[in-house]
C-alpha cells in the first residue's frame, strides 16, 4: 500500500463544523493524511472481506435464506454482532446479507409474543437456541436504525417491510408493565454478589422514562443503570426524522439528554469512561466491600470514542465539546504510547489490578488490542492536533492476527476494525430516503 509523503509542516486536519444531516458530505481522513485513495478503497474492501468471507470470517449463511454473525471466541450469536452486521450491510449496499441476517434474527432472537414481545434475546447458540431470553439494549438500538436505513435505501416492497419492522420494535420498547419470572440470585456482578431483584409487577423499557437515557437492559436490575457505549445520539435523530412513529420530539429530546450524559460519564482529564455507570454519570457502587470493576474502561468502553465521532460526523450538535473530547482521549493514549497502550484502565488512567481485568476467550490479560487501536484512530475525525496522524498511521499499519499466546478475536476486534475503516474513509453515512 502506497502512501504519499507529506511533511509535518504542511500536514494538518481541520474538523468540520457541520454534520452530514445538513451537508450530506463526509471526509476521507486517510486521503487527507496523504494515503492514496485507491489504496484506501482496496483496504476497506479487504477488511470487509475479512469479516464476511475470509478464513477468519464471523458471518455464516444458513440454507440460502438466513445468516448469522458469531462471537467465535464465546461460541454464540449476539444481538450486538447481528445488528452491527445489518448496519454494515446497509452501509455497503449489501441487501442480500442484510436480509439474511434479519431473517435469522427475527426467527431465533426476536420474541414474537409474551412479556418480551418485540425485543431480542441477546445471546443464542449457533443453532438458534436462546442462551438468554433477556435483551441487551444496544442490540435494539442498532436494529431499529439499520432497519430505517434499509427502508430509506431499498424501500419496503422487496419482501421485507423494513420500516414496519422498525416501528414494531419501537412500539414494543415503550414502557409497559410485566411480572418478572422468578430467578435465583447469583454472584459475579462487578466482582460481587448481585443485589436481589425486586418482586411484583415492574415496568419494561428501552429508554428510562425519567432520565430519557438508554438502559443497560430493558428489564430487571440492568434497567437501573446504563452503558456509556450504548449512547449514540445521532441514532435518535435518525428515528426522529424517518421512523414516522409519532415520537419525533421525544427522540430529539433523548438525543440531547444522551449528549448531556456523556459529559458527566467521561473523566475530565483522561477522557476515559466506565464500562457501566449510573444515569447521572457517577460510578457504580461495589457490593460486599469489593471494588466494582464495571467502573473501569474496558471492552464495551472502547466503542465510545467511535460513537462520539459518529455523532460529530452526522450531527455536530455538540461539536465544541466533542472536538475537545477527541483530543483529550487521544492525549491520554498518546501518553501511554501509541503502539503500547493497553485495553483496560481505571477511568483515572491507572492500571487495574489483576482481579479487575475482564477476561475474554478464556484469557485474563491486558493487551494492545486492534479494536481499541481502531476506535482511538476513528476519533481523529474530531481532532486537529498532530497526534491524530500517528493514531491513524498506527491503525493503518496494525495487523489483525493472533497474539503470541494464541488469543485472537475475529468478532469484536474485527467488527470495530471495519467500522473504523468505514468512518475514516467517509463510508459510514446517514442514508437518506432514495428519490
Amino acid at each position: 500500500m502506497m502512501m504519499l509523503a507529506l511533511s509535518s509542516s504542511i500536514w494538518s486536519l481541520t474538523p468540520w463544523k457541520k454534520g452530514a444531516f445538513e451537508t450530506k458530505k463526509y471526509r476521507n481522513v486517510f486521503v487527507e493524511m496523504g494515503y492514496d485513495e485507491k489504496a484506501v478503497n482496496i483496504r476497506l474492501q479487504q477488511v470487509f472481506a475479512d469479516v464476511f468471507y475470509g478464513p477468519n470470517r464471523v458471518y455464516f449463511e444458513v440454507n440460502d435464506s438466513m445468516a448469522y454473525i458469531s462471537d467465535i471466541k464465546n461460541h454464540d450469536v449476539r444481538t450486538e454482532g447481528m445488528s452491527y452486521g445489518m448496519m454494515i450491510a446497509v452501509q455497503m449496499d449489501k441487501k442480500d446479507i442484510f436480509d439474511k441476517l434479519w431473517r435469522w434474527g427475527k426467527k431465533y432472537m426476536q420474541h414474537q409474543d409474551g412479556i418480551r414481545e418485540g425485543y431480542f434475546a441477546w445471546s443464542c447458540k449457533i443453532d438458534g437456541t436462546q442462551n438468554s431470553a433477556g435483551a441487551a439494549s444496544d442490540g435494539e438500538l442498532y436494529y431499529i436504525t439499520a432497519l430505517i436505513f434499509a427502508s430509506n435505501r431499498w424501500g419496503n416492497d422487496t419482501g421485507i417491510n423494513y420500516k414496519a419492522e422498525a416501528q414494531r420494535i419501537l412500539n414494543c420498547t415503550m414502557p409497559r408493565e410485566y411480572t418478572p419470572e422468578p430467578r435465583p440470585n447469583f454472584g459475579g456482578f462487578g466482582g460481587a454478589q448481585r443485589p436481589q431483584q425486586p418482586q411484583g409487577p415492574q415496568k419494561m423499557f428501552l429508554v428510562d422514562p425519567e432520565t430519557k437515557l438508554i438502559t443497560f437492559t430493558p428489564d430487571g436490575f440492568g434497567q437501573r443503570y446504563t452503558d456509556p457505549s450504548y449512547h449514540i445520539p445521532a441514532f435518535y435523530e435518525v428515528w426522529a426524522k424517518w421512523a414516522d412513529d409519532g415520537r419525533s420530539d421525544y427522540w430529539n429530546e433523548c438525543a440531547a439528554k444522551s449528549r448531556e450524559f456523556l459529559h458527566k460519564a467521561i473523566h475530565p482529564e483522561t477522557g476515559l469512561n466506565p464500562d457501566m455507570c449510573n444515569y447521572d454519570g457517577s460510578l457504580m457502587e461495589g457490593w460486599g466491600g469489593r471494588r466494582n470493576s464495571s467502573n473501569n474502561f474496558r471492552y464495551d468502553s472502547w466503542r465510545v470514542p467511535m460513537n462520539i465521532a459518529m455523532d460529530y460526523e452526522w450531527s455536530c450538535a455538540d461539536g465544541e465539546w466533542q472536538r475537545q473530547y477527541g483530543e483529550r482521549i487521544q492525549n491520554f493514549f498518546y501518553s501511554q504510547g501509541v503502539d503500547k497502550f493497553v485495553d483496560q484502565y481505571r477511568v483515572d488512567g491507572s492500571l487495574p489490578e489483576e482481579n479487575e481485568i475482564l477476561q475474554a476467550g478464556g484469557f485474563r490479560k491486558l493487551r494492545h488490542s486492534i479494536g481499541l487501536v481502531a476506535t482511538t484512530a476513528a476519533a481523529s475525525v474530531m481532532c486537529s492536533h498532530d497526534k491524530s496522524k500517528e493514531f491513524v498511521d498506527a491503525f493503518w499499519k496494525a495487523e489483525h492476527k493472533p497474539f503470541e499466546d494464541g488469543y485472537f478475536d475475529a468478532y469484536y476486534d474485527g467488527l470495530l476494525r471495519l467500522f473504523a475503516y468505514m468512518h475514516l474513509s467517509g463510508n459510514y453515512r446517514v442514508i437518506f430516503p432514495q428519490k
